[in-house]
């Protein structure tokens, strides 16, 4: 048995292996970012074809979507799809409660309050059981979250939608090239939202977001609140008249251009991820009281995070908190060199600007529909236990070549659970 890294033995993974550069910058995307910036159009209000419609051409074509808007980030472009489906002042929209704050925050922002209903354990996505039981008059909208890559429950969502006559934004921030049932995410529900945030599994060179739809009208509305309510229309000149409400969410050539570059690779570093994760996963599913992302039946896991969760007992070790196991297996396994990190520390109900809810003063949106505090603790004990137990790996994985890195990753969890018995004393001392 090999001696843990912890205590002195050798690493499983070398220090000089610990890098992975992602995104993978190559020299067309150095190109592209050189050729827009030299070229006539910057921004994506000037008339005639730029980078910026060329993403959103080439986007829309490749993951199956009508319409593509391009945006300043996947923030805006959850705000802006709400703010084209008339969600406002007065509105409830159901969120989950396990998500990146953006989820959260694009219904306030349009003064609409976020509703938050528990997740699903194995996906991490929304629980449909638990969305229907927060309807209310007030609810206007969905936004379900493809959490790290994996699709949410759709074909529940959008029944319990039509049902009660309520819009879906998918937030797929995290799942560019994610299906269900064959169909693209984004593309199920009213409207999707995407990120090309720099850690994504499609990035840019800093921040960035699309709004796709199969409607048109929702289109039409969403360009015009891109630009200070705006109709932008080639081949006539602008007259700088605001006929709607709007903000500045533009995307730059620049964004555009570098993005353009990283999706032409994509389909050939997505099959490279697709085995070298489902090669790693296959090896860490053997062990015990450790369960692995799935992709589920009828879907394509786009695999942006890999969440591990820990369990106690099935580890062998009854009576001991998931908070302690999941303690004592991360600082052996960052001993050995695997990168794990706990990534989300609290439900969103929980953040201060929902909890303390000072929105825009007075307490708005909330005062508007006098909407009650969360419950506490044993609301959203699926959350609460998810976060309790479990740990990320991020970004290494999303790099074609990473295939022997995680096989490395792999050797570093079969030589901590080699050492079960050290784990064992970790855990109890801090239980």
């Amino acid at each position: 048995m090999s001696k843990l890294a912890a205590f002195g033995g050798t690493a499983t993974v070398p220090r000089d292996r610990r890098h992975v550069q992602w995104p993978l910058i190559e020299d067309e995307d150095r190109k592209a970012v050189l050729d827009a910036l030299d070229g006539p159009r910057l921004v994506s209000d000037t008339d005639g074809v730029n980078a910026v419609s060329r993403l959103e051409e080439h986007w829309a074509r490749r993951f199956g979507h009508e319409d593509c808007v391009a945006v300043s980030n996947g923030t805006a472009a959850l705000a802006l799809a709400l703010a084209a489906l008339g969600v406002g002042p007065g509105d409830e929209v159901i969120v989950p409660a396990f998500s990146f704050i953006a989820t959260g925050l694009a219904p306030v922002h349009q003064m609409a309050v976020p509703v938050f209903a528990d997740i699903d354990p194995v996906t991490f996505n929304i629980d449909p059981d638990d969305v229907e039981r927060r309807i209310t008059p007030r609810t206007k909208a969905i936004i379900p979250v493809h959490l790290h890559g994996a699709p949410a429950d759709m074909d529940r969502l959008t029944g319990i939608a039509r049902t009660h006559g309520l819009a879906i934004v998918e937030d797929a921030a995290q799942a560019p090239g994610a299906t269900h049932r064959g169909r693209p995410v984004g593309a199920i529900g009213d409207a999707g939202a995407f990120s090309l945030q720099v850690s994504k599994n499609i990035p840019t060179c800093g921040e960035g977001g699309l709004l796709v739809t199969q409607d048109a009208g929702l289109a039409a509305r969403a360009r015009r609140g891109r630009q200070f309510g705006e109709e932008i229309q080639a081949g006539r000149d602008r007259d700088y008249i605001s006929y709607g409400l709007g903000w500045n969410y533009k995307m730059n050539a620049l964004q555009a251009a570098f993005t353009l570059a990283q999706l032409d690779r994509f389909d050939a570093y997505e099959r490279a991820r697709q085995a070298n994760v489902t090669g790693f996963l296959a090896r860490l599913a053997e062990l015990p009281g450790l369960t692995v992302p799935t992709a589920l039946p009828h879907t394509t896991h786009a695999w942006h995070i890999l969440r591990f969760r820990f369990d106690p007992a099935a580890f062998g070790l009854d009576g001991v908190r998931p908070e302690a196991l999941r303690t004592a297996l991360r600082r052996l396994l960052r001993a050995e060199g695997v990168p794990l990190s706990q990534y989300q520390l609290m439900p969103l109900p929980d953040q201060k600007v929902f909890s303390d809810r000072v929105g825009f003063g007075s307490g708005y949106p909330w005062s508007v529909t006098g909407a009650p505090g969360t419950t506490g603790d044993d609301d959203h004990p699926v959350t609460r236990a998810v976060i309790a137990d479990s740990l990320t790996v991020q970004k290494r994985h999303l790099h074609p070549g990473a295939g022997e890195l995680l096989g490395l990753y792999a050797d570093a969890f079969e030589k901590v659970w080699a050492n079960r018995d050290m784990v064992a004393t970790l855990a109890k001392a801090a239980s």
